[in-house]
Formats: structure tokens, C-alpha cells, sequence
């Protein structure tokens, strides 16, 4: 698994993953967009698609961001997630996820490694030229939009994970904090874009709710 690298001098520090996807060069115009936006401490406008910019490239650059974010997080947490702790793929007591890989089976695996196969998964398609262009303006899959949508209903099963499973150990970690404004800035994404039914939101069903009621407010406030 790849290493998460941390400021030991400052807790609170962006955590830092040392293998960085490849991102086509275009796309960093569009996360420094994102960042600028984000940075204003209202998350429910960064996803808002800027004036001017392709939708479906302002979605592949951001898929890229949560892929890359979700894994960080993840990692910094992995030393609680193991085989013997989490046997299976759950979010809670009631509900458990099964891999299904093209055609085969739903298989039961451990959460490690039912995660870092859905992390190979996501990488395996963002890398994939056909869905996302390496150049600017080029024309994207007609799956494109079906394909994130898949991701991101995968990536959320991520953050219902740890969640039931392990807030406690990002508490420990002082990670908690961190933890919420990423799934905050998620969940407006997807909400945004409907890119997750609820159904699969279910399992933060009370959590979601929370995060947006206090972003309803924050509108409000504007």
C-alpha cells in the first residue's frame, strides 16, 4: 500500500499520499478553480461548475481530486483496517458490500482488500484514455457519465466504511475533522451532479441529512 506522509509538527497539515496519479496537463487548470473555491470554507460552492468550463471536464478533473482524496484518507486509517478487524466489507451491522467483477460472482472479501481492489479498479479507469482524454477538447466516451457515476457510488462505500467502522481511530488520529469537510465536499459533489441515488446513501443516511441541513443554512446566510 502506498505510504501517507505526515506532519508530526502540525496535526492538522493536509495529509500528503506519495504516489500521485497522472493527471493530463489540462486538468490542472480546472483544481486550481476547484481549490480557490474550496478555499473560501464553502464547499457547496466549489463543485458548482464555473462559468465558461465543459461540464464533462470540470467532472473528470474532480473525479480524479475525490479518487486521489479517498485514497489518502484511507491509507492514513489502513493500520486499523485489517483482515482480522474487518473481516468483511460493511457499513455497520446492516449492511455489507459484495465485489462483483465484470461478469462474475459477488464475492465476500475483507474490507482491505475488497478496498484496495476498488482503488485499482477506479485507478485502472481514470487512466483509461477513452473515458478520460488526455488533451483538452477532445471528446469523451458516451459512457463517460455512467462510468463516474459507478465510481462514485464505489468511492462512497469508502467513506460508510470508515464511518461505522473506524471513526474512532481517525478521532485517535486527529483526522476526524478532516474526514468531515471530505465527505462534505463529496456528498455536494454527487448531490450536485447525481451521481449517487440515495439508496446507496442509505448507510450515512442521518449524516447526510446533517450535512445538508447545515449547507441549506449556509445558503441561507448568503
Amino acid at each position: 500500500m502506498e505510504a501517507v506522509q505526515t506532519n508530526a509538527n502540525d496535526p492538522a497539515a493536509p495529509l500528503q499520499w506519495s504516489k500521485t496519479l497522472f493527471l493530463p496537463s489540462w486538468t490542472q487548470r480546472l483544481k486550481q478553480i476547484a481549490a480557490r473555491t474550496l478555499g473560501t470554507g464553502q464547499p457547496a460552492l466549489a463543485v458548482q461548475l464555473p462559468q465558461g468550463e465543459d461540464r464533462k471536464e470540470w467532472l473528470a478533473a474532480l473525479t480524479v481530486d475525490f479518487y486521489n482524496e479517498t485514497r489518502v484518507l484511507y491509507a492514513a486509517l489502513a493500520e486499523a483496517c485489517t483482515a482480522l478487524h474487518c473481516p468483511v466489507m460493511s457499513a455497520g451491522p446492516k449492511y455489507e458490500y459484495l465485489w462483483v467483477d465484470g461478469a462474475g460472482e459477488p464475492r465476500r472479501m475483507s474490507a482491505p482488500d475488497y478496498i484496495e481492489r476498488l482503488f485499482d479498479w477506479v485507478e485502472e479507469k481514470l487512466e483509461d484514455e477513452t473515458l478520460f482524454p488526455v488533451h483538452e477538447n477532445w471528446p469523451f466516451a458516451p459512457g463517460f457519465l455512467s462510468s463516474i457515476k459507478v465510481i462514485f457510488k464505489r468511492l462512497f462505500r469508502v467513506y460508510a466504511h470508515v464511518y461505522h467502522c473506524h471513526f474512532l481511530h481517525a478521532v485517535t488520529l486527529g483526522l476526524d475533522s478532516h474526514l468531515n469537510t471530505s465527505f462534505k465536499h463529496f456528498l455536494f459533489f454527487v448531490d450536485q451532479y447525481q451521481l449517487v441515488c440515495e439508496e446507496e446513501l442509505v448507510p450515512l443516511e442521518k449524516l447526510v441529512q446533517e450535512f445538508r441541513l447545515r449547507c441549506k443554512g449556509d445558503s441561507n446566510r448568503l
